[in-house]
């Protein structure tokens, strides 16, 4: 018995120093070939009870993270610098009245193309041709938000995909590849439907680059398109804010809350970096 005894505290003093120094490779083969097989039972608990242990240990000392593998832009007022007046925009649309009305039921924000989906085709072509006038003098001075270059080409060192989804128009899309140079694939614009906040885009492109939502984020300036589609879909999210304007109160109890909050494209990577593994 004491040779039992004696080989059992040589064991354990082996495990608990081969595991110390070896972790997930722990050799026993020395240590258990000195047991007298009465004693292996006993041995076999202990080398459960151990790893057991050593997993707990492991598990909590290093939470793994998410494996990044996609970012999903958003395009006006996140890619570009804002240069469309939206309110403007919804104002001619739908009237001074019913925008104040919508407005105030909505903290979000307006959803325009929701509005007038079920309007008769003769105001709805109306109100298209009011959105397209308004959005072709946004691309007469269209230009690329600072930091945008940059984030995309650190993207690129990792092989991180790059996506846009947006609810301008393909055209809108076809010039920002055209002139700043820089693409993404799959682009959806707003001929894909369902459009954001509807997360099909999202999923689409996801279904596209095999990969699944949470291995995904969106990033871009809207609560109710960006962060809502993003949500909707399963996947993180991101919003940058450059003024503050989502400190308001008004935005408190919104729906669907971002899972990172930035106030320029510059601080994206760098929230990417410490939340996600981004190992190419």
């Amino acid at each position: 018995m004491k040779n039992a005894v004696s080989a059992y505290k040589a064991v354990s003093a082996t495990i608990i120093a081969t595991v110390t120094l070896h972790h997930e490779h722990t050799h026993f083969t020395t240590a258990t070939n000195s047991l007298p097989s009465s004693s292996m039972p006993l041995f076999s608990s202990i080398l459960s009870k151990t790893a057991t242990t050593r997993s707990l240990l492991m598990s909590s000392s290093r939470s793994p993270k998410t494996r990044l593998r996609g970012v999903v832009f958003d395009m006006d007022g996140t890619l570009t610098v804002p240069a469309i007046d939206f309110a403007a925009m919804y104002r001619a649309v739908l009237g001074e009245h019913e925008y104040n009305r919508i407005k105030s039921q909505n903290p979000s924000g307006i959803d325009i193309l929701h509005e007038i989906e079920n309007w008769t085709p003769q105001k709805q072509r109306k109100a298209f041709e009011t959105i397209a006038d308004y959005e072709r003098q946004g691309l007469d001075r269209l230009q690329i938000m600072p930091g945008a270059a940059e984030l995309c080409g650190l993207l690129d060192s990792k092989n991180i995909r790059r996506g846009l989804i947006t609810r301008n128009v393909k055209s809108a899309v076809d010039l920002f590849h055209e002139r700043f140079g820089i693409t993404f694939s799959p682009a959806l614009s707003r001929e894909f439907r369902p459009y954001k906040p509807d997360p099909a885009p999202l999923l689409h492109i996801c279904s596209v680059w095999d990969v699944l939502p949470n291995e995904v984020i969106m990033v871009g300036d809207s609560l109710k398109d960006d962060v809502a589609c993003g949500k909707r879909a399963g996947a993180f999210t991101c919003l940058l804010d450059e003024t503050g304007r989502y400190d308001s109160p008004k935005y408190a109890d919104v729906e669907h809350k971002p899972d990172f909050k930035v106030t320029s494209l510059a601080e994206v990577y760098s929230i990417l970096e410490v939340n996600f593994d981004l190992s190419p």
